[in-house]
């Protein structure tokens, strides 16, 4: 994976803005230590840093291709996963390469299909093109949103980045935020509206979202969104065709020129990808090598509940021992896990799942010693109902977001009169989601109802989870692909009738019996556990006295919106909090944590409100 920046201005010439463009890149480096590359012409500056993976002499950006003089220059982050099929095609109609490179069949790709070629590409990416034969930027994000693309408008051109930090390295672009960004930080935070960058003037493509610059002007257009369809296949069938779809998109993406190794919980989605992964290194005389995270005296603290009834150890034991692979356990500290709660957010650009987020920067550093890609499970909940929101039908039905049903603990920590329409917002965004999901008109209630739920995962929890492991993974420089996000899933997945996807009664239940003969049964059967996070009363301890260190700061940018009493609240009955804050794992010393990074936010990125 990689990092970029563009600038693309109609009101005056670049050439002299180099200083600042080369400032924007810096910010990116480390999605990008290996390489960096530059491109710059009187409309356009286009500056590359790369992680190398794949073909490292021949991939080097930005790629331009003259034609009759005019530039087409490309910058672009992410993986393709169809770039032999693409190759293939492209050389019969009379393209040449140079290498194996996935970004020249890319660029070959936008030259043959213009910007018809985001059609034709299967896997996760952002990428900027300078096409001066028509003075236009033309911009994409892949559909379902793994890679991040922001963008800054301004009366005489558009800046675009990878992050947000980039943007805000360029003097046009203010750290502010208004009571919208307030809103979304205080009420909808660690999520984020698609689309909304929260800093002013901020914004981001969509997941399956492209764009045209020229003239003053970004016209969008939605090149893949969900539909409703029948689904084509009876029982047998989709178990059939599931295991084909998961199994093929592993396997196109253990392609790499540099180490991979696959993360391993012990959970479902993580051991179907492992196991697939050691399948193909066998055959290739190869041994796969698998990673998992813990934390200091877990094991002591570790108490069960509804959302995490085990600890993941025997079951990544047991599939350790069934794939024979080489297995790396790291095991966090409970006060580094804490101060990593701010490099998280210089990752992010913006507070988030706190010790979720910083344990994952923390596992992620410590895989980057020996490799550079890893293969990780994300989302296969959001899409195969995993989560026990898809099956308590007292939540199912509430109309609400179902991570987080209730905002009394956040209007609990506001002081009286801070953000009086907070909860009006977050109604809103709720609304809009489950009103523009597309259904069919044979769709009882039920299955209205939980492809709304598929949306809502898919459009905003997942969307969170997506962020967290891309910021957090690339400040470590390292990149970790999801095959669940390959989009002939989500799309097989989103017309899948439940009593099929939930097959036997159980969470996943077509992705467990699509996998039977392969897993052990231990692992077909285990209940559905989340990524692990510390019980020790340590970290408690150092997120109560960050928060109330911050309540009781009078020249913190939040005095004058939080209520000491509240948090104090939070502190002393920990366990009274009825509803996670966000998830399943936000709940009272990750609430704590989250008000120390909002602190750290503000003032880190020296925040103005207005």
């Amino acid at each position: 994976m990689c990092g970029f920046c563009a600038w693309f201005s109609d009101s005056e010439p670049l050439y002299d803005k180099k200083d600042i463009l080369l400032k924007m890149q810096s910010t990116l480096r480390l999605r990008g230590p290996d390489e960096h590359g530059e491109y710059f012409s009187d409309k356009a500056a286009l500056l590359h840093r790369r992680l190398t993976v794949i073909d490292p002499e021949n991939g080097k950006q930005p790629m331009v291709e003259n034609i009759s003089n005019k530039d087409v220059c490309l910058v672009y982050n992410g993986e393709l996963y169809n770039t032999d099929e693409l190759r293939e095609e492209l050389s019969k109609s009379g393209y040449t390469f140079n290498g194996h490179s996935d970004t020249e069949v890319l660029l070959k790709s936008y030259l043959h299909w213009g910007e018809e070629c985001v059609y034709k590409l299967n896997g996760i990416f952002a990428f900027a093109v300078y096409d001066s034969r028509e003075e236009k930027l033309f911009v994409a994000r892949d559909p379902i949103g793994v890679k991040p693309f922001f963008y800054y408008m301004y009366n005489g051109g558009i800046l675009a980045a990878s992050e947000i930090k980039a943007l805000l390295a360029n003097p046009m672009v203010k750290p502010q935020i208004d009571e919208t960004g307030l809103t979304e930080l205080l009420f909808i935070g660690p999520g984020r509206t698609g689309g909304n960058g929260i800093f002013k003037g901020i914004e981001e493509l969509l997941p399956g979202e492209c764009a045209v610059y020229r003239s003053g002007k970004l016209r969008k257009n939605k090149y893949f969104k969900l539909t409703a369809k029948p689904h084509p296949h009876d029982i047998e069938k989709t178990v059939e065709y599931t295991k084909y779809l998961l199994t093929d998109a592993i396997n196109r993406q253990l392609a790499s020129d540099v180490p991979l190794c696959t993360f391993l919980s012990g959970g479902l989605d993580s051991s179907i990808i492992s196991y697939t992964a050691a399948q193909y290194y066998k055959k290739q005389g190869k041994t796969l090598d698998t990673y998992s995270v813990n934390y200091t005296d877990n094991k002591k603290y570790f108490q069960k509940s509804l959302f995490q009834p085990n600890s993941d150890e025997e079951f990544i034991d047991l599939m350790v021992r069934n794939i024979g692979s080489h297995h790396s356990e790291v095991i966090l500290d409970n006060v580094d896990l804490y101060n990593a709660l701010f490099d998280s957010v210089r990752a992010r650009d913006l507070p988030g799942m706190v010790d979720v987020d910083s344990s994952l920067l923390l596992f992620c550093r410590e895989v980057k010693n020996r490799f550079t890609v890893a293969l990780s499970g994300e989302c296969a909940d959001e899409l195969f109902g995993g989560y026990p929101w898809y099956h308590n039908k007292d939540i199912l039905f509430e109309d609400c977001f179902p991570w987080s049903r209730s905002q009394q603990i956040r209007r609990s920590i506001l002081k009286k009169g801070v953000l009086p329409k907070g909860e009006e917002y977050v109604r809103e965004k709720y609304l809009q989601t489950v009103n523009n999901t597309d259904v069919l008109p044979t769709d009882t209630p039920f299955e209205k109802r939980m492809r709304q739920m598929f949306m809502l995962n898919f459009n905003w929890f997942m969307q969170t989870l997506l962020d967290r492991k891309d910021r957090c993974s690339m400040y470590a420089s390292l990149e970790v692909r999801v095959p669940f996000c390959d989009y002939r899933i989500v799309d097989y997945a989103y017309n899948m009738p439940w009593e099929i996807k939930a097959l036997n009664g159980r969470e996943k239940g077509i992705v467990r019996t699509a996998f039977a003969g392969c897993l052990p049964k231990e692992i077909i059967q285990r209940k559905k556990s989340p990524y692990p996070k510390t019980h020790n009363p340590i970290y408690m301890k150092l997120c109560a006295e960050g928060a109330l260190k911050v309540s009781e700061n009078k020249s913190s940018p939040l005095y004058e919106l939080l209520d000491v009493d509240g948090i104090m609240n939070i502190i002393e009955h920990p366990d009274s909090i009825s509803s996670p804050w966000y998830g399943q794992l936000m709940r009272a010393p990750q609430i704590l944590a989250y008000i120390a990074q909002l602190d750290f936010w503000f003032k880190e990125y020296g925040v103005n409100i207005v």
